[in-house]
């Protein structure tokens, strides 16, 4: 019977090493921690990423920082050094308990020159105190008694795509005691840690403390017995100057505060984090074990992922779990991750929002550089708000040349989508202040960027957007994107409709709010009526709506095509060919469809669901999609299709199904699987005043419970099959 609280690896594989690396990382909202093991093994991609602390990477502008690596530990027994690539393993067991956060691999090793031992390593990211970290391995020779003995570091020597960011300020070795200071080389942010070693539960054991530059570190010793198990504890301390004043200070303080034997008090606190997080976040899934695990494994990446004491970052798309995306924050926040929380955590979902809201200088300065008005958000933000899509990338298939990545000149949606998200979370929570203090702001300001965006065609007589990217990325430089379109005139219809309902909330405020933003009454007469001529394409006589201008000529080709495959069709057709073809990396269509579906009837959605599926690459092609397309499915009752894309979402990381899991979470991913479960099957739908139920369950699902907060009010929600219920 599956554990459906755990992701086990029974058997180690190095040709899965990145892959698991990522799917068990460890995290707290602060910073994220890959799953490397705790010793050297070749190929490792360990790393450590804090929340908010980028800094200038050749090529690719800012990237989150390396820290300096706090888990790995060089252990030596009898003389002999222990690793995985050496020796033999007679017994192999790693978990990680998604109901805890905590990290477990049990092992038997047998040495080169055959001494056998068993060694248990333990560690967590503490969820009470988002600054500790804990460690623990207990080391028991079985067939032999002789010295053990293991080091455990602080090491800078970190790097990030072969780039150093760390400058040294200093460290030091103390007792049990050992420190760094770290400064970033261009945006200039201070790290402080401190670590301290216990051995069998004291700090009084046989001890070197080396002072390498870049690099202190503890070594303990101690004489075993065969059948004698020894206990070595870890705790070690994280702080910035994005924290407090002096990180490094802080740091020795905090771990001279834990006091003498702090482990399992340490773990209790952690434990009970974990369970109030969980009692407000589980979805409960019973007859379908495979899909339970996989959501409680999403909804654990989203809750690490997410900054509970901090309002001034975002969540990248590929979390704190890897390199992938630079670390990076895209739409992929806004539209895919954020509902979880706006749903479950709204005071998570408004940190992440006002990250938004901070970040307007750097949205202001990009739409001033396009010159155009107001703010234009970036496609990738990352510390400022500023964008930071790399221009150029080199090619995978050949090293030698680069590719003109796009995105981030003219994938311009992201700025409705941040709106569309803001009004969610207000129509969710009620959260009046934070529309009138920091919504309206962002909303209006970047209903101007769309003013001055669009194109007035006088022989349409209709506004256009030209030459622009929608969600799905097979497609570049296209006119009159639908997605696009209708989420640019959605936008400014409710920036009209919001400075009417501000000047009535607060009216000092909004008169204050539209003289810094230059708005007036005529501004807003001008985007009613702008917004009431932009050129949204209109059903035909199949009851489609073209993606955008001209698609309908393109080669048309299914998917279906160029099966079998293993790989995205982009990949095998290249980017000009898929380019010139039909073929959808993910549907923009019924994307629209599900954040405006007050547009569209159910004809309509079913036409359009028919037309684009069989054209889109679901399974290698956006992480994205699959999850939208299983809740626009159950709409339409076709639940054997919502069940599989579903599954597509779910197994997109623990199976490692588009083979890139190595480079950390999907994110979307993730957030998305939540919103099927809720959305789609649970049916859960919210009106201006009320919420309500269209719940459409698998076949095989017996039970599907969640909870939810509506306008302050915890709900609960709990929906029983028809064979469970009778």
């Amino acid at each position: 019977m599956t554990d459906t609280w755990k992701i086990t690896e029974t058997s180690f594989d190095p040709q899965r090493q990145r892959h698991f690396e990522t799917v068990l990382t460890q995290g707290n909202g602060y910073l994220g921690t890959r799953g490397t093991f705790d010793e050297y093994y070749p190929g490792e991609q360990r790393t450590t990423f804090v929340h908010g602390v980028f800094d200038d990477v050749p090529v690719v502008f800012t990237h989150l920082v390396n820290f300096p690596a706090w888990t790995q530990l060089d252990i030596t027994l009898a003389g002999e050094d222990f690793s995985l690539a050496e020796g033999k393993l007679l017994d192999y067991h790693r978990e990680l308990d998604l109901k805890t956060g905590l990290l477990t691999r049990t092992l038997r090793w047998q040495s080169p020159k055959g001494r056998i031992s068993k060694l248990d390593f333990l560690r967590f990211a503490s969820l009470a105190d988002q600054h500790l970290l804990c460690q623990m391995v207990l080391i028991t020779p079985e067939n032999y008694a002789g010295e053990i003995a293991l080091t455990s570091r602080l090491d800078a020597n970190t790097h990030t795509m072969r780039y150093q960011q760390w400058q040294w300020l200093g460290q030091g070795v103390q007792a049990d005691t050992i420190h760094l200071h770290l400064r970033t080389k261009a945006t200039k942010i201070e790290a402080g840690m401190a670590q301290k070693m216990l051995v069998n539960g004291s700090p009084q054991f046989d001890k070197v403390l080396p002072n390498i530059s870049r690099m202190p570190s503890i070594t303990a010793t101690h004489n075993a017995q065969a059948g004698e198990q020894t206990r070595f504890e870890t705790f070690t301390t994280v702080y910035t100057s994005r924290d407090v004043a002096e990180p490094a200070a802080q740091a020795i303080r905090s771990l001279t505060n834990l006091g003498a034997d702090p482990g399992e008090g340490l773990w209790l606190e952690n434990e009970q984090a974990w369970a109030k997080e969980w009692d407000r976040c589980d979805v409960l899934i019973e007859g379908d074990d495979e899909a339970q695990l996989a959501l409680r494994f999403s909804i654990y990446h989203l809750l690490i992922a997410a900054p509970r004491r901090d309002e001034r970052v975002n969540i990248g798309a590929k979390t704190l779990s890897g390199y992938g995306y630079h670390g990076h924050a895209f739409w992929d926040t806004e539209i895919f991750m954020l509902p979880f929380f706006t749903y479950t955590r709204p005071e998570i979902a408004r940190n992440l929002l006002s990250y938004r809201f901070h970040n307007l200088p750097g949205a202001r300065e990009k739409a001033r550089d396009n010159t155009f008005q107001g703010a234009q958000f970036p496609w990738e933000s990352a510390g400022d708000g500023r964008e930071v899509t790399p221009t150029w990338v080199p090619d995978p298939a050949d090293p030698k040349s680069l590719i003109r990545i796009w995105t981030g000149d003219i994938e311009i949606h992201i700025s409705s989508d941040i709106a569309y998200a803001l009004v969610q979370y207000w129509k969710l929570t009620g959260d009046d202040a934070f529309m009138a203090q920091r919504g309206a702001e962002v909303i209006l300001d970047s209903a101007k960027f769309w003013a001055s965006r669009l194109e007035w065609n006088p022989r349409t007589r209709q506004y256009h957007l030209s030459d622009v990217i929608g969600p799905d990325e097979y497609h570049d430089h296209v006119d009159d994107n639908a997605y696009t379109n209708y989420l640019t005139r959605w936008h400014l219809h409710t920036a009209v409709a919001l400075a009417e309902w501000l000047k009535t909330y607060d009216a000092q405020s909004a008169s204050q709010l539209f003289t810094r933003l230059a708005i007036d009454e005529q501004t807003l007469a001008d985007w009613a009526t702008i917004a009431d001529q932009i050129f949204c394409p209109s059903e035909n006589e199949a009851n489609l709506i073209e993606q955008f201008t001209g698609y309908f000529e393109r080669t048309d080709l299914l998917t279906k095509d160029f099966d079998p495959r293993t790989e995205s069709i982009q990949s095998i057709l290249g980017i000009d060919g898929a380019n010139a073809t039909q073929i959808l990396k993910q549907p923009d269509v019924i994307m629209l469809m599900y954040l405006l579906p007050e547009l569209f009837d159910q004809q309509s959605l079913q036409a359009n669901y028919d037309y684009y599926t069989p054209r889109t690459d679901l399974t290698f092609g956006s992480s994205l999609g699959p999850s939208i397309q299983a809740i626009m499915a159950t709409r339409l009752g076709s639940l054997d299709d919502a069940y599989e894309n579903f599954m597509r979402a779910a197994r997109a990381d623990i199976q490692d199904v588009r083979g890139n899991a190595g480079d950390g979470i999907h994110g979307a991913s993730a957030g998305g699987l939540w919103q099927a479960a809720v959305f789609g099957f649970g049916g859960l739908r919210i009106g201006d005043d009320r919420w309500y139920l269209q719940p459409h369950l698998p076949a095989h699902w017996k039970r599907l419970r969640f909870k939810f907060i509506w306008r302050g009010e915890e709900q609960l929600v709990d929906i029983r099959s028809q064979q469970e219920q009778s």
